[in-house]
C-alpha cells in the first residue's frame, strides 16, 4: 500500500499552520539552520495537530521551543516513551503541550504534534539543528531543504505509531494553504565566488568587499514542488583544516558536553591510477516501480526516471572492464533478475543485457527493495571479484532502517554505492546504504544527470582499495584524543574526510599547538596528510562540534526504535540526552507552564496538508500490455510465492540464458530501432554501438550517427588492408571528442576502453587512422587524445 491519507475533505476548517520560514548560517562546509512553524487558531474551540515533515538524514536537531501568548517554553528531550507520557498527560489535563519527533522507521521524517492550541492563539515553535555539508564534484558545497515528502511505499509489516501512518491529508500545490521563506546568511575566509539554487532566488548581496560573506533568500511564493537546494562555491575547498570549540565542564562533570571538541576535515592526497587492479561483480539494483515513470523534476522536458536509469545502465555496461562479472536486478512489489547469477562480461552476455535494458519499463508496482537485496547477498561471491552494488531507487520506501540493516549486515563483503532519484527521495535510505557499506551517495534532482553521478561512482568502484587508514594525534602532555567518529575504512580520491573527537586532560597554553595525521596505504605504498593547529578552543553557543560529533557517534550506533541492538540502545539515549540531539530513542516535548489556565472546551484534531507530487496511480502495481515478455504481473502474491514463481521462469518467460554465461538473442538493435528507443540522442546511440572490449563496427548504423553513408566510410579508409573495427573505433572516438566534450563524464570510461583496444589492435598505423578521421569529421581534435 502507499502511505498517502485522505484528501481534505472538509476544506471549510481553516489550516492552523499558516507559514514556515527558515534561518540558514553557513560557515564554511557546516550550516546551522532554525526553523520556525507559525500556528495560528481561527476556530472557536480548541486544537490539537500534527504536521509530517521531511528533513535531512545528516541534521542534528538540538533546539525545539515555543512561543506562544508572550510565553516562551523550551522542550525537553526524553526517553520518547515517557516524551510520550508527558505529552499525552498534559493533552488529558487540558494544559497546551508540544511534541517533536523522528519518526521510528525513517531518520529524515519527522512529526511535530502541537496540542490544545487554544482558539485565536498564535504559537511559533522553533527547531534548530545542524550539519556538514557535502562537497560535489565540480567543488560545491550543497545545502538542501527538503521541502517534499514523497508517499512512502510499504510492504504489509506492522507501522503502528508511525509519523507515516498518520493519515496526512494531501492537496493540490495551489491549494497548499501555508507558506514557505527562506534567508541564507553565507560566510567564508577562503571567498565566495557564487550562489546557485534550483529555486527563485534574490540576487546575491555581498556583505563586504572581500566577498567572504554574502546573503540571498528565498522569492515568495515556492510552491512545495521541489526541494530548495543551494550550491555554494568558494575560492578554495581543499585546504585541511582543524577546529576546537570549548566544552561545558560547570554543567556535565562527565558528560559528553565536558570537554572540547575538535573537528578535522581532510582531503586525502589519493594518487592516479592507471588502470584497474581487480576486476569486481557489479551488480546494478534498478528501481521499476510506477513512480518511476514520473519525470526526475518539474521542469519542462525533465527527462522521465525510468528513461535516465535506462540511459544510465547502458553507460555502465558499456564502461566495465572486461574479464568483471555482473547482473542487473529491477525491482518494485516482485523483482526480477537479467540472469540466475552474476556473469562474466562479454560481447555475448553485454549484448544480452543491452537488449533488456531497453525493454525496461516501470512497471513493476511499489516499491520493496528487501527481498531482492537479500536474494543479492545470498548469492555465492564470484572469488577474485569483490562485489560492487549500485542502487538506484527514487526512495520513497517506509521501513528504511530494515533495509539499512541488512546492508550493514553484509558490509564486509561489498560496497554499496547508492542513488536518489527525483524530489523527495529518502535522505535516510540513500545515506544509510552508502553510509554503512563504505560507498558514496548521490541525489538527482533539477538538472542533474544521473549518467555523469553514476559513472563518477563506477570510476569509484575500479579504484584500487585504500588500506590501513588510521588517524592519530601528537598532543602536548597531560592532553589526549578520544576518537568519537566510526572507523574509516574506504577513501576515493577527491572526496573529503571528516573526523571527530573529544580533547581530555589539561589544555596548554594558548600559543600551544596540536598536530594530526591521516595515515594510509596504497598500492603498497604509506601516504600521510598532516594539519597543524592551534590549541585554544573558540565559544560556540550552539556547541556545534559537539552536536555535530554526536551525530556522527549515532549514525553508527543507531539503527532505529525497534532494531538497536541493547548496549548500542544505552549508548544512544547517553549522548542524545547529554547533547540534546534527538535520535529514534529520544523526543522533544515543551508542557505550558501556565497551569492556572486550562484550556476550555472539547479538543478537535486537525491534521497540516501537504503537497500531493505523484498520483496514487502512478505509484500503485498495474500490469502493461506493452510491456516486454519478461515483465509478468505478480500483483497480490505474497513475497514467498514471487521468489519462487520466479525462480521457475527461466525457460517459461523467455529467459534464453545458461547458468555459465548467455547466448546472443538475435543482431544488435538496428538503426530504426535504436532511433525510436533513444529518440536524437546520437551519443547514447553511439556508445549503444559499441562492443564489450572497446571496439565499433564499420556499419550502417555507426555511419548514420556519423552523418555519413557506409560507403563514404569504407572509401575514406587510409591504410590498404587496415581493420575495419579499427577504423571504426578511431571514428566513434574522434566523434565523441568533437560532438559531447560537455558531456566526457558520461563517456570517459569506455572511451578509454576504446583507446586501450586502438593501442592493442592497431599501433603501427594508428597515426593515419586518427589524421584521416579527423578529416573526414572535419574536427579540430588533438591527436594527441590518442596518445599520439
Amino acid at each position: 500500500m502507499v502511505l498517502q491519507g485522505g484528501l481534505l475533505t472538509r476544506r471549510e476548517e481553516p489550516v492552523p499552520l499558516k507559514s514556515i520560514s527558515v534561518t540558514l548560517s553557513i560557515r564554511e562546509f557546516v550550516a546551522g539552520v532554525s526553523a520556525t512553524l507559525n500556528y495560528k487558531n481561527e476556530e472557536e474551540v480548541p486544537l490539537e495537530t500534527f504536521f509530517v515533515f521531511p528533513m535531512d538524514d545528516d541534521s542534528a536537531v538540538y533546539s525545539f521551543e515555543a512561543e506562544m501568548d508572550g510565553e516562551k517554553i523550551k522542550a525537553e528531550l526524553k526517553e520518547k516513551a515517557k516524551a510520550h507520557s508527558i505529552y499525552e498527560s498534559a493533552i488529558s489535563n487540558r494544559r497546551q503541550a508540544f511534541l517533536l519527533e523522528e519518526d521510528k522507521y525513517s531518520k529524515d521524517v519527522f512529526c511535530c504534534s502541537v496540542g490544545n492550541l487554544n482558539p485565536g492563539s498564535n504559537v511559533a515553535l522553533t527547531l534548530k539543528y545542524v550539519q556538514e555539508l557535502p562537497l560535489e564534484a565540480d567543488g560545491a558545497l550543497r545545502y538542501v531543504l527538503p521541502a517534499v515528502l514523497n508517499p512512502r511505499y510499504r510492504g504489509s509489516g506492522s507501522f503502528e505509531d508511525s509519523c507515516l501512518d498518520m493519515k496526512t491529508p494531501v492537496v493540490p500545490l495551489e491549494d497548499l494553504p501555508y507558506t514557505l521563506s527562506m534567508v541564507a546568511t553565507i560566510s567564508s575566509q577562503h571567498g565566495i565566488e557564487k550562489v546557485q539554487s534550483n529555486c527563485a532566488f534574490s540576487p546575491t548581496k555581498y556583505l563586504g568587499e572581500d566577498k567572504t560573506s554574502a546573503q540571498v533568500s528565498l522569492a515568495d511564493g515556492h510552491k512545495f514542488d521541489r526541494d530548495v537546494e543551494l550550491l555554494i562555491y568558494y575560492s578554495e575547498v581543499h585546504t585541511p583544516t582543524v577546529a576546537v570549540e570549548m566544552g561545558q565542564p560547570r554543567d556535565n562533570s562527565d558528560g559528553f558536553m565536558k570537554d572540547p571538541s575538535a573537528m578535522v576535515c581532510f582531503y586525502p592526497n589519493i594518487p592516479e591510477t592507471q588502470s584497474p587492479v581487480v576486476s569486481g561483480e557489479f551488480i546494478f539494483l534498478m528501481d521499476r516501480s510506477g513512480s518511476m515513470q514520473s519525470p526526475i523534476s518539474k521542469q519542462v522536458n525533465s527527462q522521465l526516471r525510468i528513461e535516465a536509469a535506462k540511459e544510465t545502465l547502458i553507460l555502465l555496461l558499456k564502461s566495465l572492464p572486461m574479464g568483471c562479472y555482473f547482473n542487473i536486478y529491477g525491482f518494485g512489489s516482485s523483482y526480477e533478475a537479467f540472469f540466475p547469477n552474476s556473469v562474466k562480461y562479454t560481447q555475448q552476455t553485454m549484448e544480452e543485457a543491452l537488449r533488456r535494458v531497453k525493454l525496461m519499463q516501470a512497471n513493476l508496482g511499489g516499491t520493496e527493495i528487501l527481498t531482492p537485496l537479500q536474494i543479492i547477498y545470498r548469492q555465492p561471491p564470484v572469488e577474485g571479484h569483490p562485489l560492487q552494488l549500485f542502487v538506484f531507487t527514487d526512495g520513497e520506501v517506509a521501513d528504511t532502517f530494515n533495509i539499512i540493516n541488512e546492508v550493514k549486515r553484509n558490509r564486509l563483503r561489498h560496497r554499496c554505492f547508492s542513488f536518489g532519484i527525483g524530489e523527495g527521495a529518502s535522505t535516510s535510505l540513500i545515506k544509510g546504504i552508502a553510509r554503512v557499506a563504505g560507498g558514496t551517495s548521490e541525489f538527482i534532482t533539477g538538472k542533474d544527470r544521473m549518467q555523469s553521478k553514476a559513472l563518477r561512482a563506477l570510476k569509484y568502484a575500479l579504484q584500487p582499495a585504500v588500506e590501513d587508514v588510521s588517524v592519530t594525534w601528537e598532543l602536548p602532555a597531560k592532553l589526549s584524543a578520544k576518537m568519537l567518529s566510526p572507523e574509516q575504512t574506504v577513501l576515493y580520491k577527491g572526496q573529503r574526510l571528516i573526523v571527530y573527537a573529544l580533547l581530555s586532560g589539561t589544555m596548554p597554553p594558548a600559543e600551544a599547538t596540536g598536530e594530526v595525521y591521516l595515515k594510509y596505504t596504497f598500492q603498497g605504498k604509506s601516504f600521510d596528510n598532516r594539519v597543524t593547529f592551534s590549541l585554544q578552543p573558540k565559544p560556540d553557543d550552539n556547541f556545534t562540534i559537539h552536536r555535530l560529533a554526536a551525530k556522527s557517534f549515532l549514525h553508527a550506533k543507531d539503527m532505529g526504535f525497534r532494531d538497536t541492538p541493547a548496549n548500542d540502545k544505552k549508548d544512544v539515549l547517553k549522548i542524545s540526552i547529554d547533547c540534546g540531539v534527538i535520535s529514534s530513542q529520544t523526543a522533544f516535548v515543551a508542557v505550558s507552564k501556565n497551569s492556572n489556565k486550562p484550556v476550555q472546551g472539547p479538543l478537535a484534531c486537525r491534521d497540516i496538508p501537504r503537497p500531493v507530487l505523484l498520483g496514487a496511480a502512478s505509484v500503485m502495481p498495474k500490469c502493461c500490455s506493452g510491456a516486454p515478455p519478461r515483465s509478468v504481473c505478480l500483483r497480490g502474491v505474497s513475497l514467498a510465492t514471487r521468489t519462487n514463481h520466479y525462480k521457475g521462469m527461466s525457460n517459461q518467460q523467455g529467459m534464453s540464458h545458461q547458468q555459465d554465461g548467455c547466448k546472443p538473442c538475435g543482431p544488435m538493435i538496428n538503426k530504426d530501432l535504436c532511433a525510436l528507443v533513444f529518440g536524437e540522442n546520437h551519443l547514447v546511440q553511439l556508445i549503444s554501438l559499441q562492443n564489450a572490449d572497446g571496439s565499433w563496427c564499420l556499419d550502417e548504423n555507426l555511419a548514420g550517427i556519423l552523418g555519413k553513408s557506409l560507403e563514404d566510410l569504407q572509401a575514406a579508409v587510409p591504410v590498404k588492408d587496415a581493420s575495419s573495427l579499427s577504423w571504426a573505433t578511431v571514428l566513434a572516438v574522434v566523434w565523441l571528442h568533437s560532438n559531447a566534450m560537455q558531456m566526457k563524464g558520461e563517456w570517459e570510461l569506455l572511451e578509454k576502453k576504446a583507446r586501450d583496444w586502438i593501442h592493442i589492435h592497431a599501433a603501427s598505423i594508428m597515426q593515419e587512422l586518427v589524421k584521416a578521421a579527423i578529416a573526414l569529421i572535419k574536427s579540430s581534435v588533438d591527436p594527441a587524445i590518442f596518445g599520439i
